[in-house]
C-alpha cells in the first residue's frame, strides 16, 4: 500500500532527500499503519503521520511539494481471491500471504486520486501558538483547542474525553 502510493506520487526516497515532502493519513490502527510508517518514514512525533479512526485498511499519501493526493485502500476482494489462488494451503493468513505476493495491484488495492486540505498546523514542523485551557489549566498546541461560550478549553473539558478522572488509585 505505502510503496503504490509512494510510487503513484513519484516519490522515490520518503528517508532521505524527499523525507518533508510527504504526509500519510492513515485509517486503521493495526499492523498495516506500523507498515506505513516503516516504509514512508513518517512518523506521528513528525508530525508527517496522521491517524484518522476509521477502521479501514486504507491510507492517503500526499505530496505537501505540490498538494497532489492519493488514497489507497485494500479490496476486501482480495482476501477471496487469495482462496482461489492456493486452495492447497490451509490457513487463510499463509493463503493470503502467498497470493499478496503474486497478486497485481489493481487486485490488491483501489486508488483514487483526492484533494486534502491541509491547514498550516498539519504540517511538519509546525511551530503554533500554544492556549492553555480555562478549565484545567492544561496547555493546547496546534489549534485543537474548543470555544464554548466565549472560553478556551481542551477537548476533554469540552466535554470529548475518552477518560474519566477518578479518585485514589
Amino acid at each position: 500500500m505505502a510503496m503504490l502510493g509512494l510510487q503513484k506520487l513519484g516519490i522515490e526516497d520518503p528517508h532521505g532527500s524527499d523525507r518533508k515532502r510527504l504526509v500519510t493519513f492513515v485509517e486503521i490502527d493495526r499492523c498495516a499503519t506500523d507498515a506505513v510508517a516503516v516504509v514512508t518514514g513518517c512518523r506521528l512525533g513528525k508530525r508527517a503521520l496522521k491517524f484518522r479512526d476509521w477502521g479501514k485498511v486504507a491510507a492517503t499519501f500526499v505530496d505537501v511539494s505540490n498538494g497532489h493526493a492519493v488514497r489507497i485502500a485494500a479490496k476486501e476482494s482480495s482476501k477471496s481471491l487469495a482462496k482461489t489462488m492456493h486452495p492447497e494451503i490451509e490457513g487463510k493468513n499463509q493463503q493470503q500471504m502467498a497470493a499478496y505476493r503474486q497478486m497485481p495491484d489493481e487486485d490488491l488495492f483501489d486508488v483514487q486520486w483526492v484533494k486534502v486540505d491541509l491547514g498550516n498546523e498539519e504540517f511538519p514542523g509546525y511551530k503554533g501558538e500554544r492556549v492553555v485551557c480555562e478549565k484545567c489549566g492544561e496547555g493546547i498546541n496546534f489549534k485543537r483547542e474548543v470555544r464554548r461560550d466565549g472560553r478556551v478549553l481542551c477537548r476533554g473539558c469540552a466535554g470529548e474525553s475518552y477518560y474519566e478522572v477518578v479518585d485514589g488509585r
